[in-house]
């Protein structure tokens, strides 16, 4: 395989640091882009061992310029506690991110993937998700700055691949989890195992009755990197990247404290605004087109993820 220098942007952030870990296992040089907003220099500081990993400080809401092969855009916080601290700079993040990296990467000629999200299917009223849903998004709610976001970025992706043949790939990710997420970053994987592990009680919003798929993150990054590698310039996307099997947030919650073995106890809250009640993708096409689907349960990846927060809680 060619060596490649590859940007990725949000680099030290949960899945940006999994990426770059990924891509240097490949082989290729990588430079990670983060203003450490959410991410985290612990998250990529065993990869500075690497000749071929550089980082820089930098907000992509302002242009960059490297010369680079390909570019991963993960920039932008992705829980709603840190997207809704400063909605008008997710927006920014979100769509001036997009158009600073689409002119790079007009200008270098390099291909680009766009993390998008199933956010952009809002409170979706088909189940489960196709890629050629159009999504039930409340333009001006508490979430919009995140999910509108996303999808202007999306529309920027193919206005550039149309009007300037630029080679797009945008992806659109389910909930994830795995080591390296943020302990105080409010999804509900982390808020139900850090609650398990200190014997806290398990919030749940509503009854429990939301359903989420969870795909674990090395499931995750796998995806990305075939649909980079594996596809021909004009298969752009957008796919839908997430695991199928679907949870009650309740049947994640006792997962957990089962697994823990913690005497935390479940107690309900009101259900936040715009809160989807059912999220589950359809992966037929990553099946098809990168001969994709997760190979790791639920069960299997809340051990690794409870033994990585696990050992942060005790450090701390």
């Amino acid at each position: 395989m060619k060596k490649k220098r590859v940007l990725v942007t949000g680099g030290s952030g949960f899945l940006g640091s999994h990426l770059c870990e990924r891509l240097l296992v490949m082989g290729h040089e990588v430079i990670c882009v983060d203003n450490f907003f959410t991410g985290s220099k612990s998250n990529i500081v065993h990869l500075l061992e690497s000749p071929y990993f550089e980082i820089i400080r930098h907000d992509v809401t302002f242009p960059l310029y490297v010369e680079v092969d390909e570019i991963y855009n993960l920039a932008c916080p992705a829980s709603p506690i840190h997207y809704q601290h400063d909605p008008v700079q997710t927006t920014k993040t979100s769509v001036h991110g997009a158009i600073n990296m689409l002119g790079l990467a007009k200008r270098v000629k390099a291909k680009i993937f766009q993390a998008s999200t199933s956010e952009v299917y809002g409170d979706p009223t088909v189940h489960p998700q196709t890629e050629d849903y159009w999504g039930n998004v409340n333009p001006n709610g508490l979430r919009s700055c995140y999910d509108e976001g996303k999808r202007c970025a999306e529309t920027l992706f193919f206005d550039y691949n149309r009007q300037h043949a630029l080679r797009i790939k945008v992806g659109r990710i389910f909930n994830t989890y795995g080591p390296r997420m943020a302990m105080d970053d409010g999804r509900v994987v982390s808020n139900f195992v850090v609650q398990a592990l200190r014997g806290e009680d398990i919030t749940v919003y509503g009854q429990g009755d939301q359903t989420r798929s969870f795909c674990y993150v090395d499931d995750l990054v796998e995806g990305i990197v075939r649909f980079m590698e594996r596809t021909p310039d004009e298969f752009t996307g957008p796919m839908n990247l997430g695991n199928p099997d679907e949870f009650t947030i309740r049947e994640l919650a006792e997962n957990v404290i089962e697994q823990v073995g913690s005497k935390s106890k479940i107690v309900f809250k009101p259900l936040p605004s715009d809160d989807p009640m059912q999220r589950r993708p359809d992966i037929s096409l990553a099946r098809k087109a990168i001969d994709w689907e997760p190979t790791i349960p639920l069960k299997q990846g809340l051990v690794k993820t409870i033994e990585y927060f696990d050992q942060v809680l005790k450090r701390q």
